[in-house]
């Protein structure tokens, strides 16, 4: 009887220390969870980030960390100690995803359902039926949930969805850019920050506080919008390996090593160009200039090895005048040691007759060699391509591969980098086209500003088709700097 009554206050104390700290309430209902400093560390920032909003400070919070170190799951929790706290607060959650939201949404339902939670919060509860309107009570659904007998709700929608007469008193933004190619689009990037300024933030109570959780993408996206123009915002960052001594890890330490180990990150590392990796896992996101590519990644050689076959690649161009890019042909070798050699290459700014007869010189003049056979020429079926792919299947004997750019050109270079980055990709030491090619590669900008790129479409096309798709290369492993 003794013991069952020191139980029975044990787990009272439990209870009372989880309705006052955040960080005691998720220890109670994550039993299982694997917990680290930084776990600790947020816990404790969203503590006083409550306290900042019963004070009435408004707070705005940015916390930025690398993807699947739990930190979406933090914030859900949080929402759900806030509503248990104060169930009238209303809560608009928004992300890149319907998906997301969901999630979300169903998260805090079986939380709210759980017994745990109804007897730290035995206030706040939601509708126990489960139908999408229930007339004359509150809503239970996968969009909303209205907190029974308050005025309180959590409601989800995806970035550009209607709010239309919703008013929020916390506004929580998780990960609001879906994908690199979005990101990269600044006509995305103008709608999400568009719809933010005039359909989210004008939601906001006169009380309202700012929540945002993310990875980052751009140094552009909204978030890097948001921090510029409220100087008020609170940022906390934390990248996936320390760059130097931090008060909780050294220098090359991982950021959540309970749950992602440094064996693990650098296996990311080695996967991603530079670029990306600075701002998804160190959230640093820089801006991509003329150094994008780097003409010193590039490995040389004087005589290749042995090919084991090879195809040639071309980029077209849709006029000639001296203002628009060049034709080129180049013809690439898949080596037996798992390489890409850049073998040869054409340019110039032919009309449409010539554009033919250069293509089958080119073809004819490395169809003659006897090392790797010539498997085809892959052209872009758009523009002067679509007219070239037709008159060499209609009058010459090449087998010729129609190929399609689904994606921008940034995306396309971002994704090869990691190839040429790590040395799989070659070009020769001497040839004469060579200083062209790396000039031009080294002045490639995301934002078009380079004058030319018209040798780098035909490069990726190779890179993806002979090294990516084809799966001919081993994973690169990128040198750690």
């Amino acid at each position: 009887m003794k013991n069952q009554r020191t139980l029975e206050l044990k787990r009272e104390s439990k209870l009372r220390a989880a309705r006052c700290s955040f960080l005691a309430f998720r220890q109670l209902i994550n039993p299982k969870d694997k917990w680290g400093w930084w776990q600790i560390e947020i816990a404790r920032e969203l503590q006083q980030f409550y306290d900042d909003m019963q004070a009435g400070r408004r707070p705005k919070l940015v916390i930025q960390a690398p993807p699947q170190h739990g930190k979406s799951v933090q914030i859900i929790d949080f929402i759900a100690w806030l509503a248990g706290k104060n169930p009238d607060c209303r809560t608009i959650y928004t992300s890149f995803s319907e998906r997301l939201g969901v999630r979300a949404n169903l998260k805090l339902q079986r939380l709210y359902d759980s017994q745990i939670y109804k007897d730290i919060f035995p206030d706040t509860h939601i509708n126990q039926s489960n139908s999408v309107t229930v007339s004359g009570q509150f809503l239970r659904n996968r969009e909303i949930l209205e907190y029974c007998d308050h005025s309180g709700y959590f409601r989800n929608t995806t970035v550009g969805g209607s709010i239309t007469g919703e008013s929020l008193d916390l506004g929580v933004i998780d990960d609001p850019i879906k994908s690199r190619k979005e990101a990269n689009s600044i006509t995305v990037r103008e709608s999400v920050w568009d719809w933010f300024t005039d359909d989210f933030f004008t939601r906001f109570s006169e009380d309202g506080s700012l929540l945002c959780i993310l990875t980052r993408w751009h140094v552009d996206d909204p978030i890097g919008r948001l921090i510029k123009q409220y100087p008020e915002v609170k940022l906390l960052s934390y990248p996936a390996v320390a760059e130097h001594d931090e008060p909780n890890r050294k220098a090359g330490g991982p950021l959540f090593p309970e749950h992602k180990s440094l064996e693990f990150l650098l296996e990311r590392k080695a996967l991603l160009d530079s670029s990306s990796w600075l701002s998804l896992y160190q959230q640093t996101p820089i801006v991509l200039g003329g150094d994008l590519i780097r003409g010193e990644w590039f490995k040389r050689y004087t005589m290749p090895p042995t090919i084991v076959y090879r195809k040639i690649y071309a980029d077209t161009a849709q006029k000639t005048k001296e203002h628009h890019d060049y034709s080129v042909f180049e013809c690439w070798g898949m080596g037996e040691d798992g390489k890409i050699y850049l073998l040869d290459m054409i340019r110039g700014k032919w009309e449409a007759p010539d554009l033919r007869r250069q293509a089958v010189d080119f073809w004819n003049k490395h169809a003659v060699k006897d090392q790797g056979k010539l498997r085809e020429m892959c052209v872009e079926d758009k523009a002067s391509g679509t007219g070239l792919i037709q008159d060499i299947k209609r009058d010459a004997k090449i087998p010729i591969k129609p190929i399609q750019r689904t994606v921008d050109k940034l995306t396309r270079v971002q994704d090869v980098l990691p190839y040429i980055e790590s040395g799989y990709v070659m070009i020769p030491e001497n040839a004469a086209f060579v200083s062209d090619f790396v000039s031009e590669c080294e002045a490639f900008t995301a934002d078009n500003a380079h004058d030319h790129d018209d040798q780098i479409d035909p490069m990726c096309d190779a890179i993806s088709d002979m090294l990516a798709e084809r799966n001919k290369a081993p994973t690169p492993q990128v040198r750690f700097l």
